[in-house]
């Protein structure tokens, strides 16, 4: 059985306080299926508060093993730094529960170099990415020239490689690269003596404990609105955050039987650029940003925030085939004498309802919102425990 936690709308659900949450129970084995060290996580326990950005949030688990999976572009440095500050809080024995699949590319500081020049370079119409280097990384895997973990352990073929791609973006960039490859190359004989301690190859791992049905927690980073081919492209993350990128990017059975959760929060932010229907600039969002505490765990950026869009969560559904959703921040709610709920778009021209949520952006940016308006229910859900907790008009919401 496997228990795969995906983002229903553009990130910052809350699937790490689930993944933390899932893990106390009997699962053996948590896997990273996509992205890299731009998803961000939070989970706080008693006074100490851990971010997970690279590593799985399954570490907070002390008996549970790690994985970071070969679909998952790494950052070396930044996941050294995160293993010492995981330590540094107290996380017990977390370099013996972590794994990264031999598979994996490398996002070297070139990358995330170039992530910077291509976004200053796309002006108004940038998409507002962590600057981490994700995009490039996986640009350079799609080009067939990316790095490979593998690799890195072989000296004279990783070293002509990075020079290669150095060169490829000096001829690119000019001076406005400023990225000193020999640097680069002096820090990875460095980490050539303990990374090795963690690189597998993980279709073995996969597969035995597929076969020896043991416990497996997939989760997800970022979310389906940021999906490269169902997200709003252009203004989505580079790799596949659905339901598709867990089998390619683990290699994991089709057959198995699937718990597929889908992580919605109560209302709807996003991070960076991209037509966001249901977001409010006024009041509402201002009031929902701050009492949500809505800044990026990665970058601390501001979120946008708006009302819950069930046009997003229906078409998330439609391709991530949830077998449950998880609602978080419900409480953010509390204090709201009215709520807005998005039920459907409206054509701005037809004045027709659009049936599904629009590829076309421009669309996307003049549809007219349906919104349903519920009653508040202007009282603490805190501390609820079941459904029949909260307030009649919370459960409504629901």
């Amino acid at each position: 059985m496997a228990t795969v936690v995906l983002g229903a709308q553009w990130g910052d659900e809350g699937k790490g306080k689930l993944v933390d949450i899932l893990c106390q129970k009997d699962i053996t084995l948590c896997a990273r299926a996509q992205g890299g060290n731009n998803a961000g996580h939070t989970i706080k326990i008693g006074s100490t508060t851990y971010d997970f950005h690279l590593l799985p949030s399954g570490l907070i688990n002390p008996v549970c093993m790690n994985l970071i999976g070969p679909g998952v572009v790494v950052n070396i440095k930044a996941f050294f730094k995160e293993l010492e500050d995981l330590e540094t809080k107290g996380l017990q024995n977390v370099r013996d529960r972590i794994l990264i699949s031999d598979r994996c590319h490398i996002v070297l500081d070139l990358h995330q170099l170039v992530d910077g020049l291509e976004e200053v370079e796309l002006g108004k119409k940038s998409i507002g990415t962590t600057k981490m280097g994700i995009g490039p990384a996986y640009s350079t895997k799609a080009s067939r020239s990316g790095i490979r973990i593998s690799e890195v352990f072989n000296e004279p073929l990783f070293e002509a490689k990075i020079r290669e791609l150095a060169r490829g973006a000096h001829k690119r960039w000019g001076d406005l690269l400023k990225y000193d490859v020999e640097e680069e190359i002096t820090r990875f004989k460095g980490y050539r003596e303990n990374l090795p301690n963690f690189v597998i190859d993980a279709i073995p791992l996969i597969q035995s404990a597929q076969k020896e049905k043991n416990p497996i927690l997939i989760e997800g980073a970022n979310a389906l609105m940021l999906d490269l081919d169902h997200g709003t492209y252009p203004y989505v993350t580079s790799s596949n955050t659905g339901i598709g990128g867990i089998f390619t990017g683990l290699a994991l059975s089709p057959h198995l039987p699937l718990d597929i959760i889908g992580v919605v929060k109560a209302y709807t932010t996003r991070v960076g650029g991209g037509p966001f229907p249901t977001e409010d600039v006024e009041e509402v969002g201002t009031k929902l940003q701050k009492i949500g505490r809505e800044f990026g765990v990665t970058t601390g950026r501001p979120r946008r925030c708006g009302w819950l869009d069930l046009v997003v969560v229906k078409y998330s559904h439609a391709v991530n085939h949830y077998t449950k959703l998880n609602i978080t921040k419900l409480d953010i709610l509390d204090d709201f004498p009215t709520i807005k709920v998005a039920t459907a778009y409206i054509h701005p021209e037809t004045g027709e309802e659009i049936p599904s949520f629009p590829a076309d952006l421009e669309l996307l940016g003049n549809v007219k919102i349906k919104y349903e308006t519920l009653k508040g229910w202007e009282k603490s859900t805190t501390g609820a425990k079941t459904y029949y907790d909260l307030p009649k008009e919370a459960r409504a919401y629901m």
